[in-house]
């Protein structure tokens, strides 16, 4: 009897020091797994606005704005109100970024408003809607976006 509870001790002792002790790295990855906004990279994204495709220092540029976005709130969505959120009344053409992360192809639609923008973040059947606070992309200082917005 005391010989399986030593053992229990040990093992658990043994998970409990390596779960406290993990590199900077390993506890960096796990964060990067949870995280809502995620950087993205120009290597593996397809910029769109209105159906044509940004290349070059257009869309580095696009992409660095985003990324540089300050993150606001999570909107909630109800299951019936996806539609509200794919398609808002009076927000104009969408910014449309196709990425991968990781195996999972991720599609972001980018509204583009005067006091926030609104990102719609669609994997696999999911919805996921949050809000972001850039002044890059809300000025509209890229001749590329404000031709479509």
């Amino acid at each position: 009897m005391t010989l399986p509870v030593l053992i229990l001790t040990i093992l658990i002792s043994l998970v409990k020091l390596l779960v406290t002790c993990l590199p900077t790295d390993a506890v960096n990855w796990i964060i990067s797994k949870f995280k809502l906004h995620s950087e993205l990279s120009d290597a593996n994204c397809i910029v769109t606005i209105d159906g044509k495709r940004l290349e070059g220092e257009d869309k580095i540029q696009v992409i660095n704005y985003f990324n540089e976005a300050i993150f606001l709130k999570k909107n909630h969505i109800f299951p019936g109100n996806e539609q509200l959120f794919l398609h808002p009344e009076n927000s104009g053409t969408p910014l449309v970024i196709d990425t991968k992360r990781g195996k999972k192809d991720v599609r972001l639609l980018v509204y583009i408003y005067n006091d926030h923008v609104d990102v719609v973040k669609q994997y696999k059947k999911k919805l996921v809607a949050y809000s972001l606070l850039s002044d890059s992309l809300q000025e509209r200082s890229m001749p590329v976006i404000r031709e479509f917005v």
